[in-house]
């Protein structure tokens, strides 16, 4: 029987029509029949031949009305509420023709007989097809994933009718918190209480969750979730309804339970007064606009309609990305902005003089940075030159060019560093509050908070693929703790803290409650229907394995150096006034700072890191690999006795690099 079915269902499209005319033909012929055999318990009427002349009009007549009204259009496996609509017409129209006809050839019908005749026509030729379309259903629930829907509201009701008629999972039966809908059926699918899911997953063979609550907010998610993480099924869950008004996603897409939903931080609304101040009609610049921050900065700046969009980036790929990107979306938007993509490096002070002078700028926020500990860690001297003179080169370019708003985008990181990437990140902020302090005309901000979902070099992704590859999970330290925003969320709350600054503010986002990173692993491995192996669970799936701190790398990470901090008008953003140098003992301490990087001078550059207001404490050795290099070379060269050359200079860092050095401190740049 589902052989043939399914070879029917195979035929081409105009053998299928001709089927289907063929059998309604013979169902309203039935359908006739019986009506009048009800009625009189008899079939004498049709021994008269002119029964059978009006039925022979009425007929065609009527399959010609299914057809106008595109009923053979319709694709049985396919069938929903918009076709019983033309069914109901289409039957309709027919009882009206058997009437008209029959008073038309005066053949006496009992009028009872013109309402039985529609009703049976409706459940033969409809049901006929709903049977076929159920019978196509259940032959195919072999071939999908059976699915249990959390959530029986109309998202869950739309979410089961697209499942059905894919072909990748089979709605079994919803769950859902309300009990006012326990036992009810919606689709016709049962309603059960969420404590019953663990018996309903064995009971219907169900192999996953797909979590069907797009408008319940994070911290409701993230409780749902709880309860679901012992269940070790996977679970999947509808975009947020956040994603779907801002044209992220679409109903129909299933995603994994993203990191958003397990950390549950609902997110405010936004001030748009705030958002609007330093954007607004304003020419505006973003450097590293390829960046993770940097390129989400774009897209929320670009929403808030600046005169012009300016996206500086060293990497010729990255901006060709984000330039496409904010094409598209003003193409999709019907958004006028002029978007100017600008190659360069924030060390270079010429380009980006010329570049702020040409176009006017308005307000920057500088996102261009080295942000990977590690990574920094081992090329000391490069992340220096473009975090510390990188921001000095920036911010000195604003002064001259008379920018009205500077905004830092600063970390976590630099709240007492153990690691030279922190450092530098602390350094410039420190440029920042020297020059805010020293001058009037530029007002500069920085904003500081922890990791971003998401962003280059985020667990998330990394961990993902590691499940994905069967583990481990590899954690540095079981107690290590981070806190973590979404990247739309700090881009925003960016923006609306740059607007509050006086001059060398320091803002601190709250980044909600820190999250033990190895408990962040646990919940991705059992939320993706996996047990964590352990020596506790020897039958487990994924191993998490700890693979020690690694150079620089703190455990706990803060927001605040003291603890003179205040509130804003925004309830996610507090400010705080801390301890720096003025200009005068800072560009001194920059001139030391630049000549041990220059020369290469590594122990020296530790030294004047310790010396500087950041609060900086290594806790490992010098681990950049030039240095090591230079010493395991200079060893060798004691091993082997052999002469060390003379008369030469040490090696400088500025001998690649075409700027120069001594541009970073240029004192009229200070002058404009």
């Amino acid at each position: 029987m589902l052989m043939i079915l399914y070879r029917l269902f195979r035929l081409p499209r105009h053998y299928k029509r001709m089927i289907q005319l063929f059998i309604d033909a013979i169902l309203l012929t039935l359908s006739f029949v019986m009506a009048i055999w009800l009625r009189l318990e008899n079939l004498e009427p049709l021994l008269n031949p002119a029964s059978w002349v009006m039925w022979m009009t009425v007929l065609p007549i009527s399959l010609a009305i299914f057809a106008r009204l595109g009923f053979y259009r319709a694709v049985i496996r396919y069938l929903s509420a918009k076709a019983l609509k033309t069914l109901l017409i289409g039957i309709s129209g027919s009882a009206a023709l058997l009437v008209i006809i029959s008073s038309l050839l005066a053949i006496s019908l009992p009028r009872s007989t013109c309402l039985i005749y529609p009703m049976l026509a409706l459940l033969s030729v409809g049901g006929v097809r709903y049977f076929l379309r159920s019978l196509n259903m259940h032959s195919m629930i072999r071939y999908k994933a059976r699915v249990i829907i959390y959530g029986a509201g109309a998202a869950g009701s739309q979410l089961v009718n697209i499942l059905r008629q894919g072909s990748e999972y089979a709605p079994v039966a919803f769950v859902d918190d309300w009990r006012g809908m326990h036992g009810t059926f919606v689709e016709g699918l049962q309603v059960y209480d969420p404590d019953r899911l663990p018996r309903l997953l064995k009971h219907y063979g169900a192999e996953r969750i797909l979590l069907a609550m797009p408008s319940a907010p994070r911290s409701r998610r993230r409780e749902i979730l709880r309860i679901l993480e012992p269940l070790s099924v996977p679970v999947q869950t509808l975009p947020s309804m956040e994603d779907m008004i801002a044209g992220h996603a679409r109903l129909n897409e299933i995603r994994d339970v993203t990191v958003e939903d397990l950390l549950g931080r609902d997110p405010v609304p936004p001030n748009q007064e705030l958002l609007d101040a330093n954007v607004r009609g304003k020419v505006v610049m973003v450097t590293g606009a390829g960046g993770s921050i940097g390129s989400e900065l774009c897209h929320q700046l670009l929403q808030q309609g600046p005169r012009e969009l300016l996206l500086f980036e060293l990497c010729e790929f990255a901006l060709y990305s984000i330039e496409r990107a904010l094409r598209q979306r003003m193409q999709e938007q019907g958004l006028e902005v002029s978007v100017r993509a600008l190659l360069g490096s924030v060390q270079d002070r010429q380009r980006l003089d010329t570049v702020m002078r040409t176009f006017g700028v308005e307000t920057i926020y500088h996102a261009a940075a080295y942000k990977h500990v590690p990574m920094v860690e081992h090329n000391v001297t490069q992340g220096i030159l473009n975090n510390v003179f990188g921001t000095l080169a920036t911010a000195q370019a604003a002064l001259a060019c008379k920018v009205e708003t500077f905004v830092l985008v600063s970390t976590d990181k630099a709240v007492r560093p153990t690691n030279v990437m922190g450092t530098t990140k602390r350094i410039a902020e420190l440029i920042c509050q020297a020059l805010a302090d020293h001058q009037s005309q530029t007002r500069f901000s920085m904003v500081r908070f922890g990791n971003v979902l998401g962003s280059s070099g985020s667990v998330v992704p990394l961990f993902r693929e590691q499940i994905a590859r069967g583990g481990p999970i590899t954690v540095t330290h079981p107690e290590v703790t981070r806190y973590f925003m979404t990247i739309p969320e700090a881009a925003q709350l960016v923006i609306q803290a740059g607007a509050m600054g006086s001059g060398g503010d320091v803002f601190v986002l709250d980044m909600g409650k820190p999250v033990r990173i190895a408990d962040l692993a646990a919940e991705m491995v059992r939320l993706s229907g996996l047990e964590v192996l352990s020596e506790e669970n020897p039958e487990g799936d994924i191993e998490i394995r700890h693979t020690g701190l690694r150079p620089g790398e703190k455990l706990y990470e803060e927001l605040l150096i003291g603890e003179n901090e205040a509130p804003t008008a925004h309830p996610r953003i507090r400010t705080a006034r801390e301890h720096y140098w003025p200009w005068s003992r800072m560009e001194a301490y920059l001139g030391q700072l630049l000549q041990a990087v220059e020369y290469l001078q590594h122990e020296r550059i530790r030294e004047l890191l310790m010396v500087a207001p950041t609060g900086y404490v290594p806790r490992d050795g010098i681990v950049d690999l030039v240095w090591l290099g230079r010493n395991a070379a200079s060893s060798r060269q004691r091993s082997l006795d052999l002469p060390l050359e003379t008369g030469s200079r040490p090696a400088r860092a500025s001998d690649t690099r075409t700027t120069a050095p001594t541009a970073y401190l240029s004192s009229t740049s200070l002058k404009g």
